[in-house]
């Protein structure tokens, strides 16, 4: 079974999202029956890139609202990020330009490490108030993940990934994306927004029953006691 997730690293409902679908997949045991893919979207292209403006203060501009009421608004997100275990710094955030963040996951993608750096980069905004559209922070970002300084710097100083990006970008206008996240299952099912849990495992469910795929057996009790094997006993 193919996910393919269309988000944007500071969108705090893709981050809600994202874990209400791991959520998903333990509850249903899928997990090891799916691959997970990340499209690239962008909620601000227009971003100048190392702005760093406090996300409150770009918040209350661009909705022509008092900071408090800002911040109201980004607590209550942060009240719904707890319910999935997501502590949001709502104080810390910084706006960024998204696109060398994409071009990253792109990257870690390409070396197996794509669902690491993703997790990160969405962390980074959320949780440690990082700017990811800064340089160094996306180079520490990929070391953390095991891809070489070298090889992440030779990257950020050219357009490679670019037209992948901008492909991912297009290809949500084609699919009628007008918000993210988008979840697409088996290019067959699309589910918009960060849904409920029970949305997900339907989903999920529903996919699994039409392609025969069976969930892994969920072991019950303390896993290797009472086991007898060809040659031993747990006495």
């Amino acid at each position: 079974m193919k996910i393919e997730i269309w988000s944007d690293y500071v969108c705090p409902f893709c981050y809600i999202g994202k874990r209400r679908l791991e959520e998903a997949l333990q509850e249903t045991n899928l997990g090891d029956k799916v691959e997970v893919t990340f499209k690239a979207f962008q909620l601000d292209p227009n971003t100048p890139v190392g702005a760093g403006g406090a996300v409150p203060e770009d918040l209350a501009k661009k909705y022509g609202i008092s900071l408090d009421e800002a911040k109201k608004m980004l607590e209550n997100v942060a009240s719904q990020a707890k319910t999935v275990g997501l502590n949001f710094a709502v104080d810390s955030m910084v706006g960024a330009n998204t696109f060398n963040a994409h071009r990253l996951a792109k990257l870690a993608e390409m070396e197996g490490k794509g669902a690491a750096v993703s997790e990160r980069l969405l962390q980074g905004h959320f949780v440690k108030g990082e700017a990811v559209d800064n340089e160094d922070t996306l180079l520490s970002i990929a070391e953390g993940a095991g891809i070489s300084k070298e090889r992440t710097e030779q990257m950020l100083q050219s357009d490679e990934f670019s037209d992948d990006v901008k492909r991912d970008i297009a290809e949500a206008g084609q699919l009628g994306v007008q918000g993210v996240p988008f979840f697409v299952i088996n290019r067959k099912y699309a589910i918009s927004g960060a849904q409920p849990v029970e949305a997900f495992t339907e989903a999920l469910k529903k996919v699994a029953a039409e392609e025969g795929i069976q969930p892994q057996l969920k072991v019950l009790g303390t896993e290797g006691q009472g086991v007898c094997t060809d040659d031993n006993c747990d006495i």
